[in-house]
């Protein structure tokens, strides 16, 4: 009879569609990092708690962490799966902190009460923290990055700022406004980190009316940069030419 039951506990699960909660794919395995960053707390949660929560969406298991999700009290076969959902997850969620908080959460057993305990601690953003990285970002300098690279690394610092103040996405008049304000900060953000190459291209979108966006700033700036890069070709493909020329000469005379 217990095989029997085993049986048909396990036509049951074979049968569950990929849109199912308790649907698990041959690679969610406990082994499997969901994420590629690790919680290290305060100064990093949001960001980590962002990635998290994109990736148990792609897997069908938001669910397990904000508790939507119970387990099934009427059927022994799913009770037994969605506990085995929840160890996975709660697995993942491990894998994905650092040494010191993994420590501290490795006896748990239920995926949203780990998830809750986290977010109740280390979701606080203070002061210091906005300080912080407001300072970065203002300090930020090219340095010989490339334009692309500047502006990548430049992206991902406003992207965190904008998570911890909650930047409103209304369309009524005062956000409009707010945001317009925060996209020229942006813009000037981006503009006083360049090097010093591009001064006068710098210069002349500034005295713009009306000033360009930011990813048209972006845009213009990349194209000087392709352009200085073509003449730094041309230039050295014709002192190669020159001196293969000379020493040719040198040669003869020789």
């Amino acid at each position: 009879m217990a095989d029997l039951m085993n049986l048909f506990g396990e036509t049951m699960i074979s049968k569950l569609e990929p849109d199912n909660p308790l649907y698990l794919h041959a690679s969610d395995s406990t082994n499997l990092t969901v994420i590629s960053i690790k919680l290290k707390g305060t100064e990093n949660y949001t960001v980590w708690a962002n990635a998290m929560i994109l990736a148990l969406r792609v897997k069908n298991k938001i669910g397990f962490i904000d508790g939507t999700f119970e387990k099934p009290v009427d059927n022994p076969v799913l009770e037994t799966q969605w506990e085995r959902c929840n160890s996975v997850v709660l697995t993942w969620i491990l894998n994905s902190v650092s040494e010191e908080l993994y420590l501290g959460h490795v006896y748990s057993k239920s995926a949203a009460e780990v998830w809750k305990e986290l977010r109740d601690t280390y979701d606080k953003i203070d002061g210091s923290v906005v300080f912080d990285l407001y300072q970065k970002i203002n300090s930020f300098k090219q340095n010989s990055l490339t334009v692309a690279e500047y502006y990548h690394k430049l992206n991902i610092m406003w992207k965190q700022l904008d998570q911890i103040l909650q930047i409103p996405v209304c369309t009524c008049n005062a956000s409009t406004q707010f945001n317009s304000f925060n996209h020229l900060i942006k813009l000037m953000q981006f503009l006083m980190g360049l090097d010093n190459v591009y001064r006068a291209v710098r210069t002349n979108l500034l005295i713009r009316e009306p000033l360009p966006s930011l990813q048209d700033a972006f845009s213009i700036v990349s194209r000087e940069e392709s352009h200085r890069n073509s003449n730094v070709s041309v230039t050295n493909d014709r002192s190669v030419g020159l001196f293969a020329k000379a020493n040719s000469v040198r040669n003869v005379l020789s």
